[in-house]
């Protein structure tokens, strides 16, 4: 049973609690589907009647109407069989794409729920095939259970229950004990080939993955000339998952030959039963076409029902894998009364908050300080120091281990995240940008901004004469990750991506170290002047970007080593003097 609790999961979807039209369609579909099966089974018997009745058009030509009656209803039968189906299909049609749709949805939006810190410990490439396949096997499993394996074991109890009518009870159990052998040799065999399809999935997952990362760092591949180590690596992918596929290829041929074994053991057991009804007066020929027929019907779809149950164990296998995401807890969540964050004055406090990743090593250790109203305040120290992190907990990618972050006295683990992003901007230190236009990039800070909207923070961000040069202009595709542009002009646009969404708090990660002096101080400038009425936190790296802020931290090890502006930290002659005196000397050593 829980091989099959990927339906379960699946349910849902198929009938809505709040969608009345679709119960309709899918409970009409499930009665065209039974009318189709019914017209189905009654074919053979018309067929079977019409032969009879032609063997007494040489006793009697007064009775030529009973044989044209039955092949019109033999014919109309084989119609209905197909046009009930048909009906069934375009019924099923919008039910089927809807569930799919929403399934698919519902793991998209869950997986951008999910922390930061589930989406560094798992592989982006892996995590889409994941999808891909699930969507896959959701398509596959509505078609084929719905359209193939129900309708299959209808029509296989009709059948026994009208030979059981019709002739002796031996030509009923037979089918019965034919279709029961089938089934479980299928079972049996297909448990034993799930676990190669597992396996064949991981190794698919290694080989996708191992694609995805070398073509995404195609410079640094070329950069050290490391193609054929790409190439053997990729290579002993590959032959990790043909292991895997002949395998399942060798297993499926012995699954086959077996199946058709079994169907050809129950063809020549019926078969040779009737020809002694026949000879005992029993049976009819007509009876005989009647079997005939209904062990031709029965054996497409059996011979078809064993590939169907592998695929859809493997599909099982991948609905699995899929909705197994939404099983990934997530890690920060809104506070059951959250409320929308009030912003007003956007004044900032850290109060003795403290974080790490890995409790041996201490990213942030009990640090407190505060940002006034529309202050500027950096936050400066060596590598290391946990200058980004404060970043990630401030957004709340994370949530800090002790301690609380405050914004106008609102601790921002209670208000909705939502809110809080709305009102804060971020430039990343590194900047990753969509596979798509630079308009599209540069409005994804605010979608329903105007096309003059756009061009105004792209100016700001000293942007719009850089994409006015560009044959294709603000429709010029950035490439995968922003890879057509240099660093500068990536992060050149989320400085305008920022500016768009028109923040009540700047965070500006590096913002800048990706620039040249001289557009460095030009973005400076203008960042200093946008900032004026903004409460704005800079973390740097080059600290003749901060020195105008009004207030600097430096950060040593996780802790606050110093504090003030950049006059007063200059005379306390302590680590931030000493970090200036090292950047000075670098810049006049080039």
């Amino acid at each position: 049973m829980k091989t099959f609790k990927p339906l379960l999961y699946l349910m849902p979807y198929l009938w809505p609690k709040n969608n009345k039209n679709f119960k309709i369609r899918l409970i009409l579909a499930i009665c065209f589907l039974i009318f189709a099966k019914l017209a189905n089974v009654s074919v053979p018997i018309f067929l079977g009647k019409a032969v009879d009745s032609l063997d007494e058009l040489n006793k009697n030509s007064l009775i030529i109407f009973v044989p044209i009656v039955f092949i019109a209803a033999y014919g109309i039968a084989r119609f209905l069989h197909v046009g009930f189906g048909e009906i069934r299909d375009a019924l099923f049609a919008r039910i089927g794409q809807n569930a799919i749709r929403r399934a698919a949805l519902k793991v998209f939006e869950h997986l951008h729920n999910l922390s930061l810190k589930f989406h560094l410990n798992r592989q982006t490439g892996a995590l889409s095939r994941i999808i891909d396949r699930g969507i896959g096997a959701i398509d596959f499993i509505l078609r084929f259970v719905t359209f193939n394996i129900f309708p299959t074991l209808l029509e296989m109890i009709l059948v026994c229950l009208i030979l059981l009518n019709l002739f002796s009870w031996y030509f009923s159990i037979i089918t019965f004990f034919v279709i029961l052998f089938y089934i479980s040799f299928t079972f049996i065999v297909t448990e034993w080939r799930v676990q190669i399809r597992k396996k064949m999935n991981d190794a698919d997952n290694v080989r996708g993955q191992k694609s995805i990362d070398s073509l995404l760092n195609y410079e640094t591949v070329k950069y050290f000339n490391n193609e054929n180590f790409e190439s053997s690596n990729y290579d002993k992918s590959l032959e990790e998952y043909e292991k895997f596929a002949i395998k399942s290829a060798i297993s499926l041929n012995f699954l086959n030959l077996g199946q058709a074994l079994i169907i050809t053991i129950g063809i020549i057991g019926m078969m040779v039963l009737t020809v002694y009804e026949i000879q005992s007066n029993k049976m009819s020929i007509g009876d005989f076409i009647i079997v005939n027929t209904y062990l031709i019907q029965l054996s497409i779809p059996l011979n078809f029902i064993g590939f169907v149950y592998w695929q859809i164990k493997q599909s099982l296998v991948d609905m699995e894998n899929m909705f197994t995401l939404l099983n990934e807890k997530t890690e920060i969540t809104d506070n059951i009364h959250a409320k929308d964050l009030i912003i007003s004055d956007a004044s900032v406090t850290f109060k003795n908050v403290s974080f790490h990743y890995d409790e041996k090593r201490k990213i942030i250790k009990d640090i407190s300080f505060k940002i006034y109203p529309n202050q500027t305040v950096a936050i400066v120290g060596p590598t290391g120091a946990g200058k980004s992190t404060i970043s990630k907990i401030f957004f709340r990618f994370f949530d800090p281990i002790s301690g609380s972050i405050l914004i106008d006295n609102q601790d921002i683990r209670k208000v909705t995240q939502k809110s809080l992003r709305e009102q804060i901007a971020v430039v990343p230190q590194d900047t990753v940008l969509f596979n798509e236009t630079l308009f599209y990039n540069i409005s994804y800070g605010n979608p329903n901004s105007s096309k003059e909207e756009i061009v105004q923070v792209t100016k700001m961000a000293k942007l719009h004469d850089f994409i006015e040069n560009l044959p294709d202009g603000y429709n010029t595709i950035v490439g995968e990750r922003g890879l057509k542009l240099s660093g500068g002009e990536k992060q050149r646009v989320a400085i305008a991506r920022a500016l768009l969404k028109k923040p009540k708090i700047f965070f500006f990660d590096e913002a800048t170290s990706s620039l040249d002096t001289k557009t460095e101080k030009e973005i400076q400038n203008n960042l200093e002047h946008l900032s004026k009425n903004i409460t704005t936190i800079i973390i740097a790296h080059r600290l003749s970007t901060v020195k105008n802020a009004d207030n600097i931290i430096v950060l040593d090890n996780g802790e606050i080593a110093e504090t003030g502006n950049h006059i007063r930290l200059l005379e306390l002659n302590g680590l931030y003097s000493n970090l200036w005196k090292q950047q000075e000397k670098n810049f006049k050593d080039k």
